[in-house]
């Protein structure tokens, strides 16, 4: 790991020389930003009574790291070392129910379950989570590309699923050799189903994955996540309650804070959608989502996200020309969001199911990433459009509100100032509004250039596609 980090930086170095002054200010910076380790710190709920409040200082003196006697729980990360001093990024939950990050720094030769059981006496307490009805069957999707490490770990999370009932589809996308199919058949047997999709890109995949399904949920992730036990069941549980619910999403928090790009994404909230359950409705459009449906991105990400298998094949699927692995750069999962909306059923975020996410770990990665989000974005809408075109009166009359909105959305971003002036430095990666580092202004560029690239990426993207199939034939 040490030499890999030794290499970016190098790289990143050389990238700084070559660069204008603006940008070798920005990437100084960058280089400054150190690790973070991550943990997990679970409060009990008769602890956490006490740690709360006028309990506070009692609550503290409780706090331990073996668990017993209704003491709070302090682990390690998902392949992380035991914490020690220094930053740490923790994810709080009361009686194994996250409820909330927060960044803590532990002195030197403090006990690091009772700083951190301290601070987290800080976060609200909110509402005790509803008893969960019994899931529904379902199927998990992970779509793959020569990446056998990362999808051993992330199956080996996935078998240790509490879900009564449910199967696993691995789809090999475009594979270049046959060592996923070795693996999954090596190590996995009959517990993992192997299918096989030759033409290139996630949406395709994932389509290859729904049609191969054959339980009543559809739910997918990457091949770079850790699965949280409850994971599944607390995703795809939803579904038994609303017969109108077509989509359910989860929150996606990091696995590994070790280099400056996985900081960074963090402190500008990574992929985490906040702590709070949420049901979006076409039928009653919240006030706060100008763009609503087509802010598809606010309702949660394609690493954790599951369908009710009926309903999304009734949509068509995913649009192939989006997604990862082709000219679209991205959107596959926000084009399924919207599509589902569009229907007229529902979409639950529910932050009760948990993934933890490997980013990426270099500036180069986060060039890419930028660049593939803004791509994405508009591929996205430009696939809607081009697919539903009956939509289109409805996404101009949002489009004056919702630029008002991105307009201020870019300006917390670009300035690295949130919405409450306290925050900063002593803000958690991951919280909301929140930016523990500014924004680099090249990354910001970046993305829009990738917006104004997205429409073209989707339409080469379709051409591709075409010829990518005939070729299968």
């Amino acid at each position: 790991m040490a030499g890999v980090r030794r290499a970016w930086r190098e790289t990143v170095r050389a990238t700084r020389r070559e660069a204008p002054p603006g940008v070798r200010r920005e990437i100084d910076a960058f280089l400054g930003i150190g690790p973070v380790q991550v943990a997990e710190l679970d409060l009990p709920e008769e602890a956490g009574a006490e740690a709360d409040g006028t309990g506070a200082e009692a609550g503290e003196a409780r706090a331990g790291a073996d668990g017993t006697g209704g003491r709070a729980v302090l682990t390690p990360g998902p392949g992380s070392p035991p914490v020690t001093a220094g930053a740490v990024f923790v994810l709080v939950r009361r009686a194994g129910v996250p409820v909330g990050t927060l960044l803590g720094q532990v002195p030197e030769g403090a006990d690091p379950a009772r700083v951190l059981a301290g601070l987290a006496r800080e976060l609200p307490r909110g509402a005790p989570p509803e008893p969960l009805p019994a899931p529904p069957a379902a199927s998990v999707v992970v779509a793959t590309r020569e990446r056998a490490d990362q999808l051993a770990r992330a199956l080996d999370s996935l078998l240790a699923q509490d879900h009564p009932d449910f199967e696993i589809v691995v789809v090999d996308n475009a594979p270049r050799t046959g060592e996923t199919r070795e693996l999954v058949e090596r190590k996995y047997g009959e517990r993992v189903r192997y299918v096989c999709e030759p033409v290139p890109g996630l949406a395709v995949a994932h389509n290859r994955g729904l049609a191969a399904v054959r339980n009543e949920v559809a739910a997918f992730t990457d091949d770079d996540v850790v699965a949280d036990q409850r994971w599944l069941t607390e995703l795809t549980a939803p579904f038994a309650d609303d017969p109108r619910l077509g989509c359910a999403t989860g929150l996606i928090l990091p696995a590994r804070l070790r280099t400056p790009a996985q900081v960074l994404l963090e402190s500008h909230g990574g992929f985490a959608k906040g702590f709070v359950p949420r049901t979006y409705d076409p039928e009653h459009p919240p006030a706060d989502e100008p763009l609503f449906p087509f802010t598809a991105g606010r309702f949660g990400s394609g690493a954790s996200m599951a369908f009710r298998t009926a309903v999304l094949r009734a949509a068509g699927g995913f649009d192939p020309a989006t997604g990862a692995g082709t000219p679209a750069r991205g959107g596959d999962d926000l084009y399924g969001f919207v599509r589902v909306l569009a229907q007229g059923q529902r979409l639950r975020y529910t932050p009760r199911a948990l993934v933890w996410h490997h980013h990426r770990e270099t500036w180069q990665d986060l060039e890419t990433q930028a660049y593939g989000y803004g791509a994405g974005l508009t591929a996205y809408l430009t696939a809607i459009l081009v697919n539903r075109p009956a939509l289109l009166p409805a996404f101009l009359a949002r489009v004056p509100g919702g630029l008002a909105h991105a307009r201020g959305l870019t300006a917390v971003r670009a300035t690295g100032d949130g919405p409450d002036p306290g925050a900063g430095a002593g803000a958690a990666p991951g919280g909301h509004d929140s930016r523990t580092h500014p924004w680099p202004r090249r990354l910001a560029r970046l993305q829009r250039r990738g917006m104004l690239y997205g429409p073209v990426g989707y339409l080469r993207a379709r051409r591709t596609l075409r010829a990518a199939l005939r070729e299968a034939r």
